[in-house]
């Protein structure tokens, strides 16, 4: 008995295999981007309720939330951090920025001197036009000195 090619791709299929006239589903399944990621909401009251369950229901509210231990252990780390950095703060208004200080200070002499400038633009001008007016008081005494009349 001899066998041909076409009998052996029939008997190496697989009994579920899909047949050739179905087309397959093109959509391809949405993928998680990156690691996932909590509001601090989320995190304060999954840390309120974990603490508040006896050890076998942690468990269970790990599982149901799809969390690790190892989140809760951050989560509380962060929590206290955070307690301990707002407790060594001082109380009251912050010092201010060197930087603010020093660009008031820069813009408040820009002021000055803009105010300055205009002032000695105004004299300038004036004086421009005084020397204009003795010019023309000095030709004038000139022209009435040489006996010509006006």
């Amino acid at each position: 008995m001899t066998t041909t090619m076409n009998e052996i791709d029939v008997a190496r299929r697989p009994t579920g295999a899909m047949e050739e006239s179905s087309n397959p589903d093109p959509e391809v399944s949405e993928r998680a981007h990156g690691p996932r990621r909590f509001s601090a909401a989320y995190k304060a009251r999954i840390l309120a309720e974990y603490e508040a369950l006896d050890r076998t229901d942690r468990g269970a509210l790990l599982r149901r939330e799809g969390l690790y231990s190892s989140l809760i252990t951050d989560w509380r780390r962060q929590r206290d951090q955070a307690v301990t950095e707002a407790l060594g703060r001082p109380a009251g208004r912050g010092k201010a920025d060197p930087r603010d200080q020093k660009i008031a200070k820069l813009e408040k002499d820009k002021a000055r001197l803009a105010t300055e400038l205009d002032k000695a633009n105004k004299v300038i001008e004036i004086q421009g036009k005084l020397s204009a007016l003795l010019e023309q008081f000095a030709t004038e005494d000139a022209k009435d000195e040489s006996g010509e009349t006006k």
